[in-house]
């Protein structure tokens, strides 16, 4: 088995499933025991600093903070946050995913947000994506998913709207062309 940590899963048009149809899900782990991962374009009715405000934070007079949404992670442990984020050190749970990129899941980092101590680049998530050991393969075998090396420019630079568009043009492909019919050759 290759693993796709740090890959892209773009999901195809055939993909009915209402958590991940037209989703671009980054790939945070997978190994033999199954696989994790972020939705990273699509928002929920939630802006940061009303999760801030849920969450009894205080955070400063940030107009950032008023614009940037909230992301549906996925299905499992929808009350649960991740934030996907720039290196930075100092909080007490987070892990590297690359040389580029960390998750932390402590509250000390929703507490710094808006401040100039938090990470350059984020997104903050409800919920994630996990798959039991071998369903996600499968999944693949169905052609349910295509896979592109993850980048940040994609998670932090390109609009939340153009995400999964941007993630196929990247395979080469237009969009347009391709099918809602399943098939093997």
């Amino acid at each position: 088995m290759e693993s796709l940590q740090h890959h892209f899963l773009i999901a195809m048009p055939t993909l009915k499933d209402p958590f991940f149809a037209g989703s671009v899900t980054y790939i945070c782990e997978h190994n033999e025991e199954g696989a994790m991962g972020l939705v990273i374009n699509i928002p929920i009715d939630m802006k940061v600093l009303e999760l801030l405000d849920q969450l009894e934070l205080e955070p400063e007079d940030n107009p950032a903070l008023k614009e940037k949404p909230v992301l549906q992670g996925g299905p499992v442990a929808a009350d649960r946050g991740f934030v996907l984020h720039s290196p930075l050190d100092g909080f007490s749970s987070s892990q590297q995913l690359a040389e580029d990129l960390m998750i932390t899941t402590s509250r000390d980092v929703l507490e710094v947000l808006g401040t100039e101590q938090q990470p350059e680049k984020y997104l903050v998530a409800l919920g994630y994506a996990g798959w039991t050991p071998g369903q996600l393969e499968q999944e693949l075998v169905e052609n349910s998913w295509l896979t592109i090396p993850a980048d940040t420019d994609l998670i932090f630079n390109t609009p939340l709207s153009q995400r999964w568009h941007e993630a196929i043009g990247r395979l080469g492909i237009d969009s347009r062309q391709l099918s809602s019919q399943v098939g093997h050759a």
